[in-house]
């Protein structure tokens, strides 16, 4: 393959821009300890490790400055109780984490800017990816609606899905996001966007790349504004960086 393949040049970007992830209930510090190897591998470093607030403070002492750690807040319920979401934000901060992936209430947006305003403050100075949970949703304006308010409430991130809903990331909801920062002028140079749920290979990463590109421009995919949530995607990224191409990994968050 090519050094100036495409989809070679859309692996580097989804590997700069990936959050290697790890949310499952059975996690242990031994898993977290893989996640953290993986995320400094042979083709690179990626963006950020996603995991539990109790393991932010590990997967912090296990990895360079340059490869942030995120931690989930009001996960994955997306429930309406802001003080439990507060508990969370406020574990990350003290874990050392750089990064805030909260999930909106997305069953009770009148919850909605409480919460995040809350949150928001719990956790000021760390970027804050608010998850809107889009496949839920469904409706445009209510994704419309959910947008605006985690634009209102200081998000640095509009993030797609938790991933554990049976609809996870889609182009349709994406281009609605990045719809809505572009339309804002206190966000369109700023907040970035997240894609998670479902995304599985260089190919699925790319469509997010190629929207991203579109409707905020060449200069927000970067990791300053561009983010992929997953935890198979590296296994096809480092298989298309390596120039043997082959099926991306099944696992899911």
């Amino acid at each position: 393959m090519a050094a100036d393949d495409p989809l070679q040049a859309t692996a580097r970007i989804a590997l700069a821009c990936l959050d290697l992830t790890s949310l499952n209930d059975t996690d242990t510090p031994a898993d977290i300890e893989r996640l953290c190897r993986r995320a400094q591998g042979p083709c690179g470093p990626t963006a950020a490790v996603c995991v539990w607030p109790r393991f932010a403070a590990l997967a912090r002492s296990l990895l360079p400055p340059h490869v942030a750690v995120a931690a989930v807040a009001n996960f994955p319920a997306g429930s309406s109780d802001a003080e439990g979401a507060v508990r969370d934000a406020a574990a990350i901060v003290a874990a050392g984490a750089q990064e805030v992936d909260v999930v909106l209430p997305y069953r009770d947006l009148d919850a909605a800017p409480r919460l995040l305003t809350r949150v928001r403050r719990a956790c000021e100075g760390l970027r804050l990816k608010v998850i809107l949970e889009t496949g839920e949703l469904q409706a445009d304006a209510l994704i419309g609606l959910a947008c605006r308010i985690a634009l209102d409430a200081g998000a640095d991130f509009l993030k797609t899905s938790t991933g554990r809903t049976p609809v996870g990331a889609t182009p349709a909801a994406a281009r609605l996001m990045l719809q809505a920062i572009a339309a804002d002028p206190s966000a369109r140079s700023r907040v970035g966007f997240k894609a998670a749920g479902g995304i599985r290979s260089v190919a699925d990463a790319g469509i997010y790349v190629a929207m991203v590109t579109e409707i905020l421009g060449a200069a927000a995919v970067h990791p300053s504004r561009l983010r992929i949530g997953a935890s198979g995607l590296l296994d096809d990224i480092e298989a298309v960086l390596a120039g043997r191409l082959r099926p991306a990994g099944s696992a899911t968050y």
